[in-house]
């Protein structure tokens, strides 16, 4: 059978469009047949209800409009008004991504299949290949085609065979920065479901739930991870003061990023080997806290003094399940996975940071409940922090810039839709650091844990205050005492004070 130089017929082509597209097809006939059975007026007045409904919805409740109608609405506007037709068939050709059929001299475009719009500035493009086209061609292309979306980043990543999807990120919607959190006033206005770390893309507050939940924070060198803890802490602080919640930090940075806060953590550790202690030490208060509410007959714990909510952080995990010693990495990894898996009733949350998520990294990775993806080294790790097709979906952390400016930019996935949304953590400077410490450190002496020998502060002499407390005041024990040296004296009692 010979090929034919004809093009198929005309009104066979547009049965086909029509078969791709029954929405666009079908929407006319209804209408003008509900015009004809039910009168202008009637279709009218449906219509304009629809309208006011949609408005009310809209202006009523944020939120559910935009996780539901919002994003299905915009990517319908946008498909038929930015990518409809000859638009469409323009960018493709300037884009040297269209062929000729040879025996027809007929030009053919890779075909649009559908436009989801997860975001006001995030379209992603699903486009089924020409035979003989490859992920590679358009990969090759991708500055032409960014030039030709008018996108400020654009990722191009196969979906399945012959399928692509393009992510095209217009804008950048954090042209400011953005505000450390607020301390709260009073500890009861802290609320452990909506831990506050800054905004997203639609300008709403960026909360993530902290109490029954682990947190995987996941970004390369510079890209802002140090927000996520210190925004953290801000929100919490006067539960930290307030001893509801307590907090231990290992900084395997050597102490870099952390050490200003000291006093605002319990246990803190700034090497794996003393970075496994607290970790193990964490672990039995689990136990200890697991046995008391089995013995009160208690499902779940209520934060308070004698049963606070305990945080664990972890500042480049790395060091402790990976990069160490592997008599270290292996009993911390084991620990760990013992306490994500177990801690969530009893009130024990784990928040760790880490530069590289791959399973030789983070081997616990499922075990998180919330992560958040800040700039990215490879297309890979977007979908190794938020799930499989986050990329395609629209999560190009690998795009965003490695500068100053986009510091604290990353993604995160909407728990109902499973969409990504752009998020920025708040920049959180020394002084902002400086006034959580002056206004929420807690008070040593109401603490029921003990701190680690290792990990006590040089310069804290509480065993010295203890034993002049317990014992009285040192005069009543001259006739116990041979020989003080008056020097030594003043320096003791200077360490006191």
């Amino acid at each position: 059978m010979g090929i034919s130089k004809r093009r198929t017929g005309a009104e066979f082509r547009a049965m086909m469009w029509m078969a791709r597209h029954p929405g666009m097809s079908t929407a006319p006939a209804f209408l003008g047949a509900g015009v004809l059975e039910l009168g202008p007026v009637t279709v009218g007045s449906a219509l304009a209800g629809t309208a006011a409904a949609g408005l009310g919805w809209y202006r009523a409740h944020p939120d559910s409009y935009d996780s539901y109608a919002g994003p299905v609405l915009r990517a319908f506007r946008r498909r038929w008004l930015r990518y409809v037709g000859t638009r469409w068939r323009d960018i493709m050709e300037s884009c040297g991504l269209s062929k000729t059929k040879r025996n027809t001299d007929h030009v053919l475009t890779p075909r649009l299949m559908r436009v989801r719009s997860a975001a006001p500035s995030i379209d992603t493009l699903y486009v089924r290949l020409l035979r003989g086209q490859s992920v590679k061609q358009f990969q090759d292309r991708h500055g032409e085609l960014a030039a030709a979306f008018k996108a400020d980043t654009l990722g191009i990543t196969p979906v399945k065979p012959q399928v692509v999807a393009i992510t095209v990120v217009r804008g950048n919607p954090f042209a400011d920065v953005i505000e450390a959190t607020d301390i709260p006033a009073e500890a009861s206005d802290v609320d452990f479901s909506a831990i506050e770390l800054g905004e997203d893309e639609y300008g709403n507050t960026w909360t993530e739930p902290l109490a029954g939940n682990h947190w995987l924070g996941a970004g390369a060198m510079g890209s802002g991870k140090s927000s996520l803890i210190w925004n953290a802490l801000r929100a919490l602080g006067p539960a930290i003061r307030d001893r509801l919640v307590v907090v231990d930090m290992c900084d395997l940075k050597g102490g870099m990023e952390t050490s200003q806060g000291r006093p605002l953590f319990d246990h803190y550790a700034t090497d794996p080997a003393h970075a496994l202690e607290v970790i193990e030490a964490f672990r039995d208060e689990l136990k200890d806290r697991e046995a008391l509410l089995a013995e009160q007959g208690a499902r779940t714990f209520t934060p308070s003094v004698q049963t606070p909510l305990r945080v664990l952080m972890i500042d480049e995990l790395a060091m402790m399940t990976a990069l160490g010693d592997a008599s270290i990495t292996r009993t911390a990894t084991k620990v760990l996975a013992e306490i994500l898996t177990q801690g969530r009733a009893a009130g024990f949350s784990v928040c760790v940071y880490v530069q590289e998520p791959t399973k030789d990294i983070v081997p616990i990775r499922d075990l998180f409940t919330r992560r958040m993806c800040l700039r990215a080294l490879t297309a890979l790790h977007p979908d190794m922090v938020l799930g499989d097709d986050a990329r395609v979906r629209g999560a190009i952390a690998d795009e965003i810039p490695a500068d100053p400016e986009h510091a604290g930019i990353g993604f995160r996935v909407d728990d109902r839709t499973r969409r990504p949304t752009r998020v920025r953590a708040g920049y959180v400077p020394d002084n902002g650091i400086t006034e959580l410490v002056a206004t929420c450190t807690p008070d040593r002496a109401e603490s029921n844990v003990i701190a680690l020998p290792e990990t006590r502060d040089p310069g804290d002499d509480t065993q010295d205050d203890d034993t002049t407390t317990e014992n009285g005041d040192l005069d009543d024990f001259e006739d116990e005492i041979e020989v003080i040296d008056a020097d030594d004296t003043d320096d003791d009692q200077e360490d006191i004070a």
